[in-house]
């Protein structure tokens, strides 16, 4: 039996407005498709994951050892945890998410994976906002001050210059970049998704705050427009 053509699973108010998660059915693909919206603002979908994948897939490429260490910053549907986990080297990950709605759904199970995330035990679902403790003097776990981390991967705003709100304000600096790094380990790596080509200016600006930096493009098929191909990135910086 098809599913319902559209179903709002869930709405609620966040401290940035109000959010909701959606399911449609898009009869073309034979398929449900998941999507997170802010207000009017579609912040992802389940039909475009590929750059998703790839931030956690490239910014653990570039690193070696066993019992890896990575911090997540945005959780939404759920795709960079998920490929972070796949990778057997990876000894603990946390997912820091500003909306408590966002950790809830994974919770109950309202999203396409569904509990997979809040049940898998090298797992921690955390709720806060990724840049205030950035800029703070802890870091991201109260009960280890100055936590260091062998990657931090960040998918929170669409680009590093077009951002989803105004916390995010001051970050994307080469002194941001700098800050962030007291909780990454030596030889640790940054990662930054973007819904946009490699900006070379954005690279340019890592590359002052880094030992290394570089940015990936991610090319994948639009399945709703004939398969015309998308480019996005992922940019990543290395801490010396």
């Amino acid at each position: 039996m098809m599913s319902a053509l559209f179903e709002e699973l869930d709405y609620a108010p966040t401290p940035i407005g109000a959010i909701s998660l959606r399911r449609r059915h898009i009869l073309a693909l034979k398929t449900d498709v998941f999507e997170i919206l802010l207000g009017e603002e579609h912040l992802m979908s389940s039909l475009f994951t590929a750059s998703e994948v790839a931030l956690a897939d490239l910014g653990l490429a570039a690193l070696s050892g066993e019992g890896l260490d990575v911090l997540v910053g945005g959780l939404g549907l759920g795709y960079t945890a998920q490929a972070v986990l796949a990778h057997e080297d990876v000894g603990h990950l946390t997912v820091v998410d500003l909306l408590e709605p966002v950790i809830r759904w994974h919770n109950e199970g309202l999203v396409p994976m569904k509990t997979e995330l809040a049940d898998d035990p090298r797992c921690q679902l955390l709720q806060g906002d990724f840049f205030a403790l950035a800029a703070s003097d802890k870091g991201f776990d109260s009960r280890q001050p100055n936590r260091q981390f062998d990657t931090i991967l960040i998918d929170i705003d669409h680009t590093p210059e077009r951002l989803l709100h105004g916390g995010s304000k001051g970050f994307y600096t080469v002194e941001g970049y700098r800050d962030l790094q007291r909780f990454l380990k030596p030889g640790g790596v940054v990662g930054l998704w973007s819904d946009e080509a490699p900006d070379k200016a954005i690279t340019a600006l890592l590359d002052e705050a880094f030992e290394d930096a570089w940015a990936e493009p991610v090319v994948f098929e639009n399945p709703l427009q004939d398969g015309r191909e998308v480019t996005q990135a992922v940019y990543l910086g290395r801490k010396a």
